[in-house]
């Protein structure tokens, strides 16, 4: 990677409408890369050096560069386990800058200006591999900052985290490792503070404050409002820990966890707790709620606990409460430390918590296991039988949950809030980290965007329904369906009856000697396998898709592509129209749908516009319009003038103004959002 600025001169001769033009003059290859390379940062591509010709003596008489999606991949052996693994970046792009040299002067002689696929957006540009470099010139590297948030940091230097010219990777393997202090401590005033400066500087930021008889502050929430629109695309699943603590204060510090579309962990919100009372948690979780519109996910996993248990039951009542198995291998490591390290205990501990068929198996399992080690008397498996249903996969089958407990990933919570059990920090400090943790998340996610939008995982075998996935799924999740779709050659397939267009199936899994139910509707492509893992998933299992081949299907029926896992999982939120004979609790639900709606279109016009003076003069002017059309609008009006009534001090103010009157009314908002979608078409 270049660590240099020194193509920066060479920047000066793009034209000044930014386009490279025939005739343009270097003095050297390095000023032609550089030249050609802070064009294709500016226009969002990947550059690379191509064919070279030379004189007789062995000097260059002509060079081009071209997109890094020249060319196409050259088959290959397929032996080769690294090969066949390798993703796939060409195109057959044929963009290209061809530069002729006479005298030593590089003179561009050719232009090519055409790409054959999507360019890299404004905020996905610092992941194009040629355009990633460390600028010397911004002053360096304050090695007082802790290596948590160096991208965060430079960021600042280069007019916000979208504008660096690298990736965290690149920063983390750049600086070195000395650490500096985090700033000075504050109280629950300072706290509170804190939190109305953010609200001022994010209308959509939310946070919520209980206090005791003596007006005394004891329990926070909050949440910033990029997470807002991540629950609304995310929400479905929730993990919610209670087992961090801040030790300068002993404070309960109690995130609240998703998974993206990458497969990835994604921060909802955190909470600081004095206490673990039912009382508290029944607080949290309704803050929680009413933050991201009272709108429940289907599953919650959590540590064990009593009283927060008895919250979920009064709170969430439409979401099934599962408990973590981290946690509970935890507690089982110092439980049962003599049996943990028996290879033959932890076989049958497993097969109790995911191998079992149904509850009859698991039941058999448990006992065998009970009487073979002697254990009928250990109390702590006897309450850990009690909670069976919140922990063993059998009783959870039918529930998405998205298996984010059952494998664990690189990226594990633990590790994003290891510095609060090992320093005593103060809450501002440890709400600015949580802050610098969710922005490098959400770094990630932009990374693994942009990865998944211009890079194919190449496909070892040709399969109609295998290439399908690559272009729907993201990477990660294609690799859980491709999985899937190879185990098929291991399942066996008998057709049990048909009736009419309903076939029955029997998949028998060669290696297990696991046999599973399957029913298929030929016309409607309706299918159910008695494994239910597209129902825990969202991805179809091997079954399904064994009974998919044996009919010749070449396409994933729409119905079983879960939108959360593809590519588009963030493009468009569904909002209803309906609103007759709704409660107030349920308008203001609504009201909160349409305006994430409009959030999610506004964040994107804003970051685009945001990059020139002209793109924010246009923005405005067009927002000026839009809230002339609203203060016209007469449910608008009557609205407001409610609203009023309610709350003498309404906190509508600048551009969050025109999103939240939009958001009043269903014809004010689609109005809104034609008027927005054709400024960005």
């Amino acid at each position: 990677m270049d660590h240099s600025n020194s193509g920066n001169e060479a920047l000066e001769g793009i034209g000044n409408d930014g386009e490279l033009k025939v005739g343009m003059e270097v003095k050297s290859d390095a000023e032609a890369y550089n030249l050609c390379n802070n064009y294709a940062f500016r226009k969002g591509f990947s550059l690379r050096k191509g064919h070279v010709r030379r004189d007789a003596s062995g000097n260059i008489r002509q060079r081009d560069f071209v997109c890094s999606k020249e060319g196409f991949p050259v088959d290959e052996d397929l032996c080769d386990a690294k090969r066949c693994n390798r993703l796939e970046t060409r195109t057959g792009c044929k963009a290209l800058m061809r530069f002729t040299v006479s005298n030593g002067v590089w003179m561009i002689s050719h232009i090519n200006f055409e790409h054959n696929h999507e360019l890299a957006k404004p905020e996905e540009r610092q992941f194009l591999r040629s355009c990633r470099k460390i600028f010397e010139a911004s002053g360096g590297v304050d090695v007082g900052r802790r290596r948590t948030k160096p991208v965060s940091y430079l960021g600042n230097d280069f007019g916000g985290d979208r504008n660096v010219q690298f990736a965290k990777k690149d920063m983390e393997n750049y600086l070195p490792r000395e650490m500096g202090n985090m700033m000075e401590p504050g109280d629950a005033q300072s706290l509170l503070n804190y939190f109305r400066r953010k609200k001022c500087e994010d209308p959509s930021f939310f946070y919520a404050v209980q206090v005791n008889q003596l007006n005394q502050a004891t329990n926070f929430f909050w949440r910033d409002g990029r997470s807002k629109l991540d629950y609304d695309c995310f929400g479905d699943v929730v993990s919610f820990d209670a087992t961090f603590r801040l030790n300068k204060y002993n404070l309960i510090c109690a995130p609240f966890v998703g998974v993206n579309h990458h497969w990835k962990n994604m921060l909802f919100g955190c909470a600081f707790l004095l206490d673990e009372s039912t009382h508290s948690y029944v607080w949290l979780f309704e803050s929680f709620l009413e933050s991201m519109g009272n709108t429940q996910p289907k599953t919650i996993f959590t540590n064990e606990n009593e009283a927060m248990s008895k919250a979920i039951e009064t709170v969430f009542t439409k979401t099934r409460h599962r408990l973590s198995t981290g946690h509970i291998v935890k507690d089982a490591r110092r439980n049962l430390a003599n049996q943990f390290a028996n290879l033959e205990f932890m076989k049958y501990l497993n097969k109790c918590f995911y191998e079992c068929h149904d509850e009859t198996e698991f039941q058999v399992s448990w006992d065998d296991m009970i009487n073979k080690f002697s254990l009928g008397d250990h109390l702590w498996l006897k309450k850990l039988y009690s909670l069976r249903d919140k922990w063993c996969l059998v009783f959870n089958s039918d529930t998405f949950s998205a298996n984010i407990d059952f494998v664990r990933r690189s990226d594990n919570i633990d590790t994003v809030f290891h510095q609060v059990s090992t320093k005593r920090m103060d809450v501002i400090s440890f709400v600015q980290h949580f802050e610098e943790k969710t922005k490098e998340m959400h770094l990630d996610e932009l990374e693994d965007d942009h990865f998944c939008e211009h890079v194919v995982p190449r496909l070892q075998v040709w399969n109609g329904i295998l290439n399908h996935a690559v272009y729907v799924y993201t990477s990660k999740i294609f690799n859980f369906f491709e999985m899937e779709l190879l185990g098929c050659m291991g399942v066996r397939m008998k057709e049990v009856c048909k009736d009419g267009e309903v076939c029955i199936y029997e998949a028998i899994e060669e290696a297990q000697q696991k046999v599973c139910k399957i029913i298929y509707n030929l016309s409607t492509q309706d299918i159910s396998c008695s494994c239910k893992l597209f129902e825990r998933m969202g991805i179809l299992c091997r079954h399904a898709l064994k009974a998919f081949d044996f009919n010749n299907l070449t396409q994933i029926p729409v119905q079983y592509i879960l939108k959360r896992w593809t590519k588009e999982a963030k493009k468009g939120i569904v909002v209803s129209n309906e609103r007759h004979g709704l409660s107030s609790n349920t308008v203001k639900s609504v009201q909160s749908l349409r305006l994430s709606e409009l959030m999610h279109m506004g964040s994107n016009v804003y970051s685009i516009a945001s990059l020139s003076d002209s793109g924010t003069k246009i923005v405005k002017e067009k927002l000026a319009e839009a809230m002339e059309l609203l203060e016209k609008d007469e449910e608008i009006v009557n609205r407001l003038a409610h609203a009023k009534k309610v709350d003498s001090s309404p906190s509508l103010n600048a551009i969050s103004d025109i999103w939240t009157m939009a958001s009043l009314s269903q014809d004010s908002n689609n109005h809104g959002i034609d008027q927005f979608q054709s400024q960005q078409n």
